[in-house]
């Protein structure tokens, strides 16, 4: 049987946005806005722990710079914004010039689901502006619209590790969580993902290796591609080399057996 629909998370799953996108677009608002900050790579590794840009931003001026003032009188909120606005704008000329690719066998498994009649979906904390962007940039101009549903960023009350976005995917989708499969590179995401009910694959990414990832279906080093497999991190993927819809199939047959084990 098929899955009802993949779900994908988009930075570090889809591709690796944060430390070359994200992180560089966020040092070139700061450039711009005259503010003389920079994030390393070590202390944008600190900050993702916050979920969401405009948190990110307040989380590090808490932190790291007690007392800041705006400038202008501008309050806080305003000024957190249109630095947001500002990040995402230097993030859309990276992605034009090419700075983000898709990881492996992304662009091979949405392309196996398209052919095959499975729904996709995405479940994010970024902007639904970057989604599209990402999409249209690494598959295509018309890639957003293969998407059954996008949930980004502000469109939930609560972002992950909170499983708003996937749950509003499920409701969108009218699907049974249980017979669709989630795809995501941290323990935020996959806790979101479990939280909704959802058998998730995890591909970790640059920031995210070492997490814990107890409750995966599966972990993997990314989803694979016939000439360049990828490597079993935890879980069992019966031998296969590369995520396809056959071994979500079988994944999600192991999750179904378990769920009726405990019951």
């Amino acid at each position: 049987m098929l899955p009802q629909a993949l779900i994908f998370d988009v930075d570090g799953t889809l591709a690796e946005t944060e430390r070359d996108g994200h992180r560089m677009a966020f040092n070139a608002a700061f450039r711009e806005a005259g503010l003389g900050w920079t994030w390393d790579e070590a202390l944008y590794g600190e900050l993702l722990a916050v979920a969401g840009g405009k948190e990110r931003i307040r989380a590090f001026l808490s932190r790291h710079q007690p007392g800041f003032d705006p400038p202008g009188g501008e309050s806080l909120e305003t000024f957190v914004a249109r630095l947001h606005r500002m990040k995402n704008a230097h993030f859309a000329r990276l992605l034009e010039q090419g700075a983000v690719n898709l990881r492996p066998g992304v662009a091979r498994l949405i392309g196996e689901a398209r052919a095959a009649g499975v729904p996709l979906a995405i479940a994010t904390t970024t902007s639904p502006e970057n989604v599209e962007r990402l999409l249209a940039r690494t598959l295509g101009p018309e890639a957003p619209g293969w998407f059954a549903c996008i949930v980004a960023g502000d469109m939930v009350p609560a972002k992950k590790p909170a499983p708003d976005a996937y749950l509003r995917v499920l409701a969108e989708l009218d699907a049974d969580p249980g017979r669709c499969m989630a795809f995501e590179d941290s323990a935020q995401g996959l806790k979101a993902a479990r939280t909704a009910g959802l058998p998730v694959v995890v591909t970790p990414s640059h920031y995210t290796r070492g997490e814990d990832f107890t409750g995966a279906a599966l972990v993997v080093s990314d989803l694979g591609e016939p000439a360049r497999p990828f490597r079993v991190l935890a879980g069992d993927a019966g031998g296969a080399g590369w995520v396809d819809l056959g071994l979500i199939r079988r994944l999600l047959e192991g999750q179904a057996r378990a769920r009726e084990a405990v019951r």
